[in-house]
Formats: C-alpha cells, sequence, structure tokens
C-alpha cells in the first residue's frame, strides 16, 4: 500500500520525502521493523520510540510516523503528527481493510466485570451457533484457538491485526474487554463498535501510573459510549446513571433495584450459583447462571443485554449462561469433603464484599479469606479491604499479592491499619505459598477457603523478579504435601 493511500485523511503536522513510498507494513517496535516498514515513534511510560529510529532504520524502515523533530537521512520519509497513538490506530485501519468494520463488536468497560461479562456473551453467542472472537485479560480466542495476550486491550496494530485475523477466519461478533487505558491511549480509535457495555467504577486504578482522579477515570470510560451505536448501562450504579445523561449513543438499561429495560426479579442466590427472572425487550425468561453472587446477576444482564441486541434469541441466552465458567472468577480450585477451596480475582473492597459475602451466606462452615493488595496502587483501598475482610470473613489471613515496587510488609501494615479496628480473628504470612499452606493444613471441616487477588493469573511480581505463581498447581502441590504427611 502506497504511503500516501495510509495517511489519506490523517492529520499531520508536517511530512518529507516521497509519499509514493509502498510500505510492507507498521511497527511500533524497532525490532519488528523488517525492509519497506513505516516505524511509529511512540512515547511511553519507560522507554521512547524515538530513540530507536536508528535501529528501525537499520531493519528497513522507509518511512518515519513522529511526534517530536527528529533527524533521519535521505531517503527516508518523515510524517510529523500531534499524537503518533492516535495515528497508529488510524493507519493500522486502513492498513487491514477496516476489519472491525466487518465484525459485529461489543466492548465491555467498567472496574469489575469485564472479564466474566465477555465470556458470559460468548457462551451466549456459541449456543447460538455463532462463531465468536474474545479479546481480553485471559488473552485472545478465535473460536477453538486461544492466543497469548499481553494486555487487556491490545495496542491499536496489534488490536486491528487480530480483527483482521478474526475476519478471515469466518468470526462474525467479537466481544472485548475495553481498559480505560486502551480507551485513553486510543488502542481502540478507529474501531467499529456495535455496542457498549458499563458494568461499574471504583478507585482501583487511581495512582500516578494510570488516573489521577475518578473523574479522569470516568471520563476515560466514557469515550466507549461516543463511539458505540448502542450502550448497554447499569442503572443501579451511580456512574451508570452519569453515563445515561452524557453518552451519546443508543442506551438500555440493566438493574436489579433501580426501574431498568433488563431487570432481574425472584433472585435466589445458591453457593454455585444464582437464578433469576429476567424481564427484557426481547421477552422473559427464568435464568441460572453457573457463577455465584450478585454481582453475577448483574454481568448476566448485561450479556442477557448484548445478545438481545444483536437479535440472539432469550432462550439461547439462558443456554449459555447455565454453562458458563470463568477461569479466575468464583473457580472453585479443591474441594472435598472437609474444606472447598475457590480463587477469584477480587481485588478491590468491593469485589472482596461481593466474593466473602456470597459464601458467608450459603456456607456450612467458616469462611477464611487469604488476601494481599497490589503494590504500586491505591493505597487508600488497602485499609478498607482489610475492613471488609475483617467484618465478613471468620478468618483472615493477609499476605502479599503483586507487591510491585514496593515492601511485602509495608503493604500488609495498610491492610492491617483496617483489620485492626475490629475484633477480627486474623493473622499476618508474608509468603503467600505458605499463607495458603496455613489455611488449609489449619482447616476446620466444611470451610471455605477464598484465594483473593490472583484469580486468573499465574505470577507474582516483586521488585527484581517475576516468579511463576498458579494457586491451583499450589493447592495441589500443598495438599498432596500433606497427604504424604498423613495430615
Amino acid at each position: 500500500m502506497l504511503l500516501k493511500e495510509l495517511i489519506n485523511g490523517l492529520s499531520f503536522v508536517k511530512t518529507r520525502g516521497s509519499l509514493d513510498v509502498e510500505i510492507e507494513g507498521i511497527a511500533y517496535d524497532s525490532r519488528n521493523v523488517r525492509q519497506g516498514f513505516i516505524f511509529v515513534c511512540i512515547e511511553g511510560f519507560s522507554t521512547d520510540g524515538h530513540e530507536y529510529i536508528p535501529m528501525a532504520i537499520e531493519n528497513g524502515a522507509k518511512a518515519l510516523l513522529v511526534q517530536k523533530d527528529i533527524e533521519a537521512p535521505d531517503g527516508i520519509t518523515v510524517i510529523k503528527v500531534n499524537n503518533t497513538r492516535y495515528a497508529i490506530a488510524y493507519i493500522s485501519d486502513i492498513f487491514f481493510g477496516h476489519p472491525s468494520r466487518k465484525l459485529a463488536l461489543t466492548g465491555v468497560t467498567g472496574t469489575k466485570g469485564k472479564t466474566t461479562t465477555t465470556f458470559m456473551i460468548k457462551s451466549i453467542l456459541e449456543a447460538a451457533n455463532q462463531k465468536v472472537g474474545l479479546i481480553g485479560t485471559l488473552g485472545t480466542r478465535i473460536g477453538d484457538l486461544a492466543l497469548a495476550s499481553e494486555r487487556t486491550t491490545p495496542e491499536a496494530y496489534d488490536l486491528q491485526s487480530v480483527f483482521a485475523q478474526m475476519a478471515e477466519k469466518d468470526v462474525k461478533s467479537v466481544v472485548m474487554e475495553v481498559s480505560s487505558q486502551g480507551l485513553e491511549l486510543h488502542r481502540v480509535s478507529c474501531v467499529d463498535f456495535d455496542t457498549g457495555i458499563f458494568t461499574n467504577l471504583s478507585q482501583d486504578h487511581i495512582s500516578p501510573r494510570e488516573h489521577s482522579s475518578m473523574e479522569e477515570y470516568f471520563n476515560a470510560k466514557l469515550k466507549l459510549f461516543k463511539m458505540c451505536r448502542t450502550g448497554i448501562i447499569n442503572k443501579d450504579h451511580p456512574y451508570g446513571r452519569e453515563v445515561i445523561k452524557k453518552a451519546s449513543c443508543k442506551i438500555y438499561t440493566y438493574g436489579i433495584e433501580q426501574d431498568a429495560d433488563i431487570k432481574a426479579d425472584n433472585i435466589v442466590l445458591k453457593q454455585d450459583s444464582v437464578e433469576f427472572d429476567v424481564n427484557t425487550p426481547w421477552g422473559v425468561s427464568r435464568i441460572s447462571v453457573g457463577v455465584p453472587g450478585k454481582f453475577s446477576i448483574y454481568n448476566a444482564l448485561a450479556a442477557i443485554g448484548a445478545a438481545g441486541v444483536m437479535g440472539v434469541p432469550l432462550a439461547a441466552a439462558a443456554e449459555g449462561l447455565k454453562k458458563i465458567s470463568v477461569p479466575g472468577r468464583a473457580e472453585v480450585i479443591y474441594s472435598d469433603e472437609r474444606i472447598t477451596v475457590i480463587t477469584d480475582y477480587a481485588h478491590t473492597p468491593d469485589s472482596l464484599e461481593n466474593i466473602l459475602t456470597t459464601f458467608k451466606n450459603s456456607s456450612e462452615g467458616r469462611v477464611v479469606c487469604v488476601f494481599g493488595c497490589g503494590g504500586d496502587r491505591d493505597r487508600n483501598k488497602r485499609p478498607l479491604m482489610g475492613e471488609v475482610s475483617g467484618r465478613i470473613a471468620d478468618f483472615t489471613i493477609i499476605t502479599s499479592d503483586n507487591p510491585r515496587t514496593e515492601e511485602p510488609m509495608a503493604i500488609i501494615k495498610d491492610i492491617e491499619e483496617g483489620i485492626k479496628k475490629l475484633k477480627a480473628e486474623y493473622l499476618t504470612i508474608e509468603d503467600r505459598r505458605q499463607a495458603i499452606k496455613y489455611s488449609i493444613e489449619n482447616a476446620q471441616p466444611k470451610d471455605v477457603i477464598i484465594l483473593a487477588g490472583k484469580g486468573h493469573e499465574t505470577y507474582q511480581i516483586f521488585k527484581d523478579k517475576t516468579v511463576h505463581f498458579d494457586e491451583r498447581e499450589v493447592v495441589r502441590e500443598i495438599i498432596r504435601e500433606l497427604e504424604d504427611k498423613g495430615c
């Protein structure tokens, strides 16, 4: 494709060199540049692509897309724009032939519930005999093919490439998680969204590296509802009601408490599932969801709304939700007549309260909570999470999550500030494996042990290293060790 075709309609500050250059590919990492590529210089949080221009040229770049004044040898075309993050989204969309326009695309945004909601929609669409694409925290899936991905919402070029692969493989519907960073950093710019879903908003991503305030965080999420044709919004959530006021798309609402277009009634909460009646513009049905907790009802209502907008029968929604299973979301990883061990990604006060309350209300024995908080993230939530666990769980073990550059015990002390306010039984064990082992080794009959915070993750991040840590494997190893000891 000629460079002038690739940048047709793109606003740029200035150009130098010929635009009649044949472009063979696009790269934002100089190591991926090949002969005839255009290299897009992105200024990141820790590195600046402009510094890698010599390597890109050495690897064969014919053109550079920059947002700074740079020096380049003769024969290299330079295009300067105000924002290369937006520019790479723009040219990638053109390069791959506007692939998102060929797909029925649903984007899910919010602090919590994105992953579960996307999996629910995928399950519903598959129950309706559709081949589905999925993009999110747990990777990318094209039908039955699973691909790894580094980010919840991939970089713009990678995202457009995936859309193109999906279209080539006859995928008709795609559901993806849309992070606030994905919206803010233009990863989903130039993407054609049919439907957007808003789940909820809490202060999990308020930090120096992410969003400076809830207002900034909310405004990033709001962008999706100025891009999509139809929005499906949680009316029970105060920020959802703000989205309804400010969105520029057609709106369907869902909820339990508020009068909504898609509403749940006659709710029954069980230890391994939820049941409810749903009233929708497309009919009425009794729904059973194989993921427990009130939060699962909200996610299911959003998924039912997305399916309804796409014209999927309510019967397919009921079938898809009944058999749903999401890795790391209220996932039972071990159970016998004595104990049940569950892993869940809960890492905010609200999500921790949801998962603990779910099992507190249905368990015959104690609810034991093992959790920590991530380093380099909002410190204000740490004592709140300690307070939540102390108030609901029968016993709490405070441990490490992903401490990152912080000292693990400093994070634990922050959490302790909340639980110390209560007359709650708790223990601190810095090493997460040892904390899990203690909970299992000292379990009482019918205990439900909830390992909160890691969920699907298979690693721990420390200041100097990232180590493999899969709670499923860890629990199995500990059970084997205890069995070998005759415990």
